[in-house]
C-alpha cells in the first residue's frame, strides 16, 4: 500500500484522535518520538477534528459527513497519515466509502486516503519494516485486542510482534483474550451496566494471567479500563502501546 515515488525518508501527517487530544496527550508525544527516532518526518496539523465516528455510530450521518469532509481536505496532500487508535483508521478506511456513497468527487479522495492511512502498529511493521525500536520494559503485560483494530482491520499480529521485541517484557495472552473490553464508544453510554459488565470481565482475565499492565492501541479502551480499575483499586495498570514503545526502561 505504500507509494514508491514517495523519497526516502517517509513523511508523516499525524492523526490525534478527540480522546488523545483531550486526556492522553502523551500518547501522540510518544508517537512522534519512536517516528522521528526512524528518521521520519512528522507534521500536525492542529486544525483536525474528530473522523467523525461518534456521529456516524449515533445515526448522524450528515454531521459525519460534515466531519470526514474536513478530514479529507486536511490531509489530502500527505504522504502518509498515521494515527494511534484503530478505531479512528477503521472509521476512515472501512466507513466513509460507504458515508460518501454516489458521490464520485469525494469517494476518489477516499480512495486516495485509503492507500496511504495506517494505524500506528500497522505503520511501523508493514511500512518501516520496523519491529524491534530498542525499548525495554522489565513488566510482565497483557494486550487487549481491540475491535476495530481486530475485527475491521485484521490487525492482530503486528502489536505483539513489536511487544515481544521490548526488552525484559514478558507478554502473556489472558484467556478470552479477543473479546471486547465493553467500551464501544456511544455503547458505553447507552448501556452502562453491560459496559461496566464487559469491562469488568476483560479485568479479572488479565489478573488471572498475572499481567501487570493492559496494553491496547485505542484511548477509548484504555479509558473505559482504568476508570474500572481505579474505582475497584486493583493492582493493574494501563498504557497505550506508543508509551511501551518509548520506553527506556
Amino acid at each position: 500500500m505504500s507509494n514508491p515515488a514517495i523519497a526516502a525518508k517517509p513523511r508523516v501527517a499525524l492523526f490525534i484522535t478527540c480522546l488523545g487530544d483531550q486526556f492522553f496527550p502523551q500518547v501522540g508525544e510518544c508517537v512522534v518520538k519512536i517516528l522521528r527516532r526512524l528518521g521520519v518526518e512528522v507534521t500536525f496539523d492542529p486544525r483536525q477534528t474528530c473522523c467523525g465516528q461518534p456521529a456516524f455510530n449515533t445515526g448522524y450521518r450528515q454531521e459525519a459527513r460534515e466531519v470526514a469532509t474536513r478530514v479529507l481536505d486536511l490531509f489530502e496532500g500527505a504522504d502518509y497519515v498515521v494515527a494511534p487508535s484503530g478505531s479512528c483508521t477503521s472509521m476512515m478506511r472501512v466507513y466513509y466509502p460507504e458515508l460518501f456513497h454516489g458521490e464520485a468527487e469525494k469517494l476518489a479522495k477516499v480512495e486516495r486516503l485509503r492507500t496511504r492511512l495506517f494505524e500506528f502498529s500497522e505503520f511501523l511493521v508493514k511500512v518501516l519494516k520496523v519491529e524491534d525500536l530498542g525499548a525495554s520494559f522489565p513488566h510482565r503485560v497483557a494486550y487487549h485486542d481491540s475491535c476495530h483494530l481486530l475485527r475491521e482491520l485484521q490487525i492482530e499480529e503486528e502489536p505483539r510482534r513489536l511487544l515481544r521485541a521490548v526488552r525484559d517484557v514478558e507478554l502473556v495472552e489472558p484467556q478470552d483474550n479477543q473479546l471486547c473490553c465493553g467500551f464501544g464508544g456511544t455503547f458505553s453510554v447507552k448501556f452502562p451496566e453491560v459496559s461496566v459488565a464487559m469491562g469488568e470481565d476483560k479485568l479479572r482475565a488479565a489478573a488471572a494471567a498475572g499481567a501487570e499492565y493492559l496494553v491496547a492501541n485505542d484511548s477509548g479502551c484504555l479509558m473505559h479500563l482504568a476508570g474500572l480499575i481505579h474505582r475497584q483499586g486493583l493492582p493493574l495498570k494501563t498504557l497505550h502501546l506508543a508509551e511501551v514503545l518509548a520506553s527506556q526502561g
